[in-house]
């Protein structure tokens, strides 16, 4: 057994994806959820742990646990199966040479930034006082810092760069996005002078940095790490490592605008927030907050700006199917500042207060238009709650708002219903499934069974190959590709099997196993009963074929043949028919 097929064999995929996917409920042998890859508000996504695979119906990916990790942590195939193998107590092999270029170099820069990491943080409290003098100016304490991982890069053009030495090459240099290139062809270090907090993928790894200057004369206020082979910036959130438990066991996200937004809430005793990364919020970004929670506080800062990025982010919030919550804080103050001034308490009480998204969005009209008049709640409610419920997908959702909303500013609920009864029905949400999985129920029983049971395999593979009643299975084009895999390899498994179908088989492998809730598979004793009556079948379907050429000859007055091949017909009793 090579070390993927041992590290599979040890790893419970269903406690993997739960990791991941919440909730995940179980439904017959399998288990449902939420694709986190692609949005949806009806489940399509299921992990069936007797074959180790994941399958969503919607957007159709599928794999197994290592794949799944891959595509969930954006990482290589033996960078899922290092994860894998260290979450779960599995020594690792060595390594006898990278596999190609682009694994070297991933795993060089996650090298490089785990050194920077230490190297800033080591800096924080034994360089220049300015740092420290900002932090206690914010109320960071050191603990917290060192809980954040906080650091310091000092102002020397080389600090780090020293520091790596001759360890790594120029092509990982740059590729790191720590160094910019010199007029001579040299490096620089490109955080100077600032404040350093590290930015980790929801494994905890840490895969860029944003940089805080110090001074009002270094520009810009903010300098983050490009993207790189390890850090796409629309797909990380900044903390979500640390907050996704208390995002589940709250059954929220707190959505903040800035990394000391996070630092400041979080160590206020409110661990479920996050922010993005330097950027708009993105759909990919949302996307794993919901794989946590669907519901989300949004608290961004009270200027123009944080007030533009609140309206952007709702729509795509909306259009995840996200429920959506507001707290706008008093004075002026971002979170960071109204917890040092207020207090945690009274931060965390106006967080349980925040407001619905539509009745924030209402109060915003109350001050835009003239809510004495008809026509101004009228006006109000077309041109700014209008639209924003018609991105409901939801239609009873939809209503349901859309009644609240009107009642709320005084408008006829029925003026308000009869709107929506002239709009669309709109697209429905989730993926769609197509027709209902048809394969017989015999079927899927025998199909699992072969996957899962050599003994089972022995009894009816050669009696299967054979089989003129077994040809005429739906799932008859996936057991000829298994017939190969057991003749050739002696063994089968669902990844193997999977490779080797065509794609329109691989839509029939797929429904065959998730569609089936039940666990059944066959004992040897009824594997052996199984065979007998493919025996019997396949004795009926050659009579019923004599039959036919019987009444053939008759009918072309051949009497003689007909004769002979009726004497080939057994009169036994038959016996009891598959079902």
């Amino acid at each position: 057994m090579d070390f993927a097929a041992h590290v599979k064999s040890q790893v419970d995929i269903v406690r993997t994806v739960a990791e991941y996917v919440h909730p995940l409920r179980r439904m017959g042998s399998r288990w449902v959820g939420l694709c986190p890859f692609h949005t949806e508000k009806t489940p399509s996504f299921g992990v069936s742990p007797s074959h180790g695979i994941f399958k969503c119906f919607g957007c159709g990916a599928k794999g197994d646990v290592i794949k799944f990790v891959q595509e969930i942590e954006s990482l290589t195939f033996w960078e899922a199966l290092k994860l894998l193998a260290e979450r779960n107590g599995i020594p690792i092999p060595q390594r006898r040479e990278q596999s190609d270029g682009e694994a070297e170099l991933r795993e060089a820069i996650f090298e490089m930034y785990e050194t920077a990491a230490r190297h800033y943080g080591e800096r924080l409290y034994s360089s220049a006082s300015e740092v420290r003098d900002y932090l206690n100016k914010r109320g960071v304490t050191q603990s917290v810092a060192q809980q954040f991982s906080l650091g310091y890069a000092e102002r020397s053009w080389d600090d780090l760069l020293r520091r790596f030495g001759n360890r790594y090459n120029h092509a990982q240099l740059e590729a790191s996005g720590l160094f910019g290139r010199r007029d001579d062809g040299g490096f620089y270090d490109k955080f100077r002078g600032r404040l350093i907090f590290p930015i980790h993928n929801e494994s905890g790894k840490v895969i860029g940095f944003g940089g805080r200057s110090l001074r009002s004369e270094d520009e810009p206020k903010y300098l983050n790490s490009p993207e790189t082979a390890v850090y796409k910036k629309s797909s990380v959130l900044y903390n979500l490592h640390r907050a996704k438990e208390a995002i589940r066991k709250s059954e929220r996200t707190v959505l903040v605008e800035g990394y000391m937004d996070v630092i400041g809430v979080y160590a206020a005793g409110v661990h479920n927030v996050v922010a993005s990364c330097g950027t708009a919020l993105t759909a990919q970004q949302i996307r794993s907050m919901k794989r946590h929670a669907s519901s989300v506080v949004v608290n961004f800062d009270p200027d123009m700006a944080g007030a533009n990025a609140t309206e952007r982010s709702i729509q795509l919030l909306l259009d995840e199917s996200m429920h959506v919550r507001i707290l706008e804080l008093t004075d002026g103050l971002d979170p960071d500042e109204f917890i040092k001034q207020y207090g945690a308490d009274t931060y965390d009480a106006r967080l349980r207060r925040a407001t619905g998204y539509f009745i924030w969005l209402a109060d915003r009209a109350r001050k835009k238009f003239d809510m004495s008049t008809s026509e101004g709640r009228t006006t109000g409610f077309q041109t700014m709650l209008l639209p924003a419920i018609r991105r409901i997908s939801d239609r009873l959702e939809r209503a349901t708002v859309a009644t609240e909303v009107a009642e709320y500013l005084g408008i006829d609920r029925q003026l308000v219903l009869a709107e929506f009864r002239r709009m669309p029905a709109g697209a429905r949400t989730g993926a769609s499934r197509g027709r209902e999985n048809e394969t017989p129920h015999k079927e899927r029983v025998l199909l699992r069974s072969l996957l899962t049971d050599p003994e089972v395999r022995e009894i009816l593979v050669t009696r299967l190959q054979s089989s003129k009643t077994a040809q005429r299975f739906l799932v008859w084009p996936l057991l000829t590709h298994l017939f190969a895999l057991h003749n050739e390899e002696g063994r089968v498994e669902y990844a193997d099997l999977e490779a080797r179908v065509p794609p329109e088989a691989k839509t029939l492998l797929d429904a065959a196993l998730f569609a089936d809730q039940s666990e059944e598979v066959l004992s040897r004793e009824q594997a052996e009963a199984f065979a007998e009556l493919l025996s019997d079948e396949d004795s009926a379907l050659e009579n019923q074929s004599l039959e036919e050429q019987v009444r053939a000859a008759e009918r072309a007055g051949n009497l003689d043949e007909a004769m002979r091949l009726a004497a080939l017909i057994p009169r036994a009793p038959k016996k009891r028919a598959l079902r």
